[in-house]
């Protein structure tokens, strides 16, 4: 008896060490040291919600950078292209998050890369670059691993510059220096390519005068 009391004894100091003072302590430090992080990183221009920085978003008009595409179209229903009737959209649904992992092998990875409709056909996003007057990129043509990466590669940024600049009447070199400001380097300076945030430089073009 004397042991059984000892062990429920030592269970319920782990219990509460492992279960309620260390996520406690986790808490309370992700919240002041890293508060936005810790949140969601949400961004809040003008105290309104509009995205995350960490999630992509798609966007079609012409005055905004265009991301590249996603397979789940970044799992949101906030788009003016979601169709939740649409049996290819399904995946939409379920909030869910990644590639189709299909072999080089597989049939089924050439017939999507050349559908003619949809989120996912290669050919539809290459008609609609060409269309534009935009070189299409590997990023702008092809989903990211997990279909909810928000940047897009400073070429494939660069490449649509001509096209906002047009459609704003902006300035070339404001846009030029627009892109450069929005930016992000490598990864403490050695991992990773430069890449630019869609959602960053979508929501510092608008604020431009």
């Amino acid at each position: 008896m004397r042991e059984l009391i000892r062990a429920i004894r030592v269970t319920l100091v782990l219990w509460g060490i492992t279960a309620i003072i260390y996520p406690s302590i986790v808490l309370v430090i992700g919240q002041i040291a890293f508060n936005s992080q810790a949140n969601g990183s949400l961004m809040r221009p003008q105290g309104v919600v509009v995205g995350s920085s960490l999630i992509g978003q798609s966007f079609r008009s012409d005055k905004y950078f265009w991301s590249r595409p996603s397979t789940t179209n970044y799992s949101s229903f906030a788009t003016a292209d979601y169709d939740p009737t649409k049996g290819e959209n399904s995946s939409q649904r379920t909030g869910v998050s990644g590639a189709s992992n299909l072999a080089p092998s597989n049939s089924d990875l050439l017939k999507r890369g050349n559908e003619k409709e949809g989120f996912q056909g290669v050919q539809v996003e290459l008609d609609r670059l060409n269309k534009a007057g935009i070189k299409p990129t590997a990023d702008l043509v092809y989903t990211s691993g997990s279909s909810l990466d928000p940047h897009i590669s400073l070429e494939a940024a660069r490449s649509q510059i001509q096209r906002i600049a047009t459609v704003r009447s902006l300035n070339l070199n404001q846009v030029e220096m627009l892109v450069a400001k929005n930016t992000e380097g490598r990864f403490l300076g050695i991992f990773g390519e430069p890449g630019v945030n869609v959602l960053q430089l979508n929501l510092a073009l608008d604020r431009l005068p």
